[in-house]
């Protein structure tokens, strides 16, 4: 079984989809830090990305449950802090990384029973997926729960930063962030992180009930 959770930046994903991992007993691939670790090293390394196709040729990343790896360091961290997320929405934009990053996705997710979160999981990297969530909140929500988690950085900058990676991310060429059309929206604007989980889990409760009636 695949599940797909999508949704744009903030909204919560990453965490969800690892929580729901453990009490499903999935694997969990976040999608997302793949395009962060990219990110990371044009940021480190000074990078630029008209030469995107010699740095993907090079790209030493290693992904190990959910520690994430760059030319050896564990940068698991790093890549989430709030600069970085610039430099993904950047390279993400770019048709040869989307294309090298689906494929890796597809290839690290080949015979598992996998959760994975990003931004077009349900549209573009298995669209065949048994369940797909798109998992949304309100840009202002969004970054409360960041500034609450973070306590240094000023709130009205990480809202800005927000809309901006929303309107990259849902305006881009290639792989758009979207709803998928058989995706089930969950809003989590007034919603606890307990209460996500819980909703989550009885979308797959209610699908695999169904699969057992019809296998009857």
């Amino acid at each position: 079984m695949r599940i797909a959770i999508d949704g744009p930046s903030g909204s919560g994903k990453s965490s969800v989809a690892k929580e729901l991992a453990r009490r499903l007993n999935l694997s969990h691939l976040d999608t997302g830090a793949m395009y962060r670790l990219l990110g990371y090293k044009v940021y480190k390394d000074k990078l630029e990305l008209d030469n995107i196709k010699e740095i993907l040729k090079n790209l030493d990343i290693k992904i190990e449950g959910e520690q994430f790896y760059l030319d050896g360091e564990d940068v698991s961290n790093k890549i989430r802090e709030n600069e970085i997320s610039k430099y993904a929405s950047n390279v993400s934009t770019i048709k040869e990384v989307r294309e090298y990053m689906v494929y890796l996705q597809r290839k690290i997710s080949e015979d598992k029973d996998v959760i994975l979160d990003g931004r077009d999981i349900g549209t573009v990297v298995f669209p065949n997926a048994e369940i797909k969530i798109y998992l949304t909140a309100s840009p202002e929500v969004r970054a409360k729960r960041r500034f609450l988690e973070d306590g240094t950085l000023d709130y009205e900058k990480i809202l800005e930063d927000i809309k901006k990676r929303d309107f990259n991310d849902q305006n881009r060429k290639h792989s758009p962030l979207k709803k998928a059309e058989d995706a089930i929206e969950v809003d989590t604007d007034n919603m606890n992180f307990e209460e996500v989980i819980n909703k989550i889990m009885e979308i797959v409760a209610e699908y695999e009930s169904k699969s057992c009636n019809k296998s009857r």
